[in-house]
């Protein structure tokens, strides 16, 4: 019996315990894999693979509530533990869990207990096999702007083995604390909420369509969003073809030109950008025709408005219209050149990215 009750706990003492943090920005799924490690006496160490799924939503000021909702968590029990549970004659197991989670949200440092139901699972007689835990989370009002993270900790359950006839095997309820395996990432989530000083840092990916060239050459980099819009895009190349046969490529450096405000605008927000746009190098038939100093002639204005999907967490679909006015300073072919790319109808579609911690 000793060897049988050791060999039952290895597996299942894990398995309610996953209810802690599975948030992502708002209504964003999130779905991770890490291991645990159960000591046991006789069986020794024994590892369980935990999957964590829920959704969460984060404020976008200080002071808002951070909520996460559809909280499901996965747990692989090893085989060693399905024969162990074999041999004290279970047909099931349930329980629960208690799970260690710290929330720190800039000065303020909140350890959580967050309990889980362990769900009433079948036994097979050898093998691996899953058992779902559920919980909910209370809601936590932020106070603070700044750094905000939810890092899940180690965690304790209450299992209980039971007959085909629902009376209990010899092993009873047991009790049984499991540690997170080194090596992994403990941070769940990771933003900076919105305030007078914070912002967030998103990597860029997209592209921007130039009507009047009928290109929608990529766009890279990253833009920072704060009180203002700090954007700094990578050089973008366009090749193209004049009259549908003229091959022709032109360099595109998109940078800020005066103030680039930012306003909320439901859970996103719309930066009120003004762009310089360069364009130091172009050919045609592969012989330049632009100066070096070939740039818009004016500051251009585009309101690029964040779309379905977005949160500050994690980022989300960007995009903006705006007309490129007539080009100066590209040297003999300038007023051709200004031909080929102003008029408007021209639009930015990006995406943003979170950078993490």
């Amino acid at each position: 019996m000793p060897k049988a009750r050791s060999l039952l706990a290895a597996g299942l003492a894990c398995l309610a315990a996953f209810a802690v943090a599975t948030p992502a920005g708002a209504s964003t799924p999130v779905d991770r894999k890490l291991s645990y490690t159960c000591p046991f006496p006789l069986i020794g160490l024994q590892k369980l693979d935990v999957e964590i799924k829920a959704s969460f939503d984060v404020p976008s000021a200080p002071g808002g509530t951070f909520t996460t909702s559809d909280l499901a968590v996965s747990v692989t029990v090893p085989d060693k533990s399905t024969r162990g549970l074999a041999l004290v004659g279970a047909a099931s197991i349930e329980g629960t869990a208690s799970a260690g989670v710290t929330l720190a949200n800039g000065s303020l440092t909140l350890p959580l207990s967050l309990p889980m139901a362990v769900a009433k699972t079948a036994v097979p007689p050898s093998g691996a096999f899953t058992t779902p835990a559920t919980g909910s989370v209370p809601p936590v009002q932020l106070p603070n702007a700044g750094k905000t993270t939810l890092t899940i900790g180690d965690f304790s359950t209450r299992l209980t083995p039971k007959k085909a006839d629902g009376s209990f095997t010899g092993l009873g309820s047991f009790t049984s604390d499991c540690t997170l395996d080194p090596g992994q990432d403990p941070v769940l989530l990771s933003f900076d909420l919105g305030g007078t000083q914070s912002s967030v840092t998103y990597d860029v990916t997209g592209s921007t369509t130039v009507r009047a060239l009928g290109v929608a050459p990529p766009v890279t980099g990253s833009v920072t969003v704060g009180r203002e819009l700090t954007p700094s895009f990578d050089p973008a190349r366009a090749e193209f073809k004049v009259f549908g046969f003229v091959p022709g490529t032109a360099d595109l450096r998109f940078a800020p030109d005066g103030p680039q405000a930012v306003e909320p605008d439901g859970g996103g927000f719309v930066a009120h950008a003004k762009l310089a746009l360069a364009v130091p190098q172009a050919t045609l038939f592969g012989l330049p025709v632009a100066d070096a100093t070939c740039r818009a002639s004016a500051p251009i204005p585009v309101d690029l408005r964040t779309g379905s999907g977005f949160t500050a967490a994690t980022g989300g679909p960007v995009s903006g219209t705006y007309t490129i006015p007539p080009l100066t300073g590209c040297g003999t072919f300038t007023a051709y050149l200004s031909s080929l790319f102003q008029g408007e109808g021209n639009a930015f579609a990006l995406t943003l990215a979170a950078r993490r911690g």
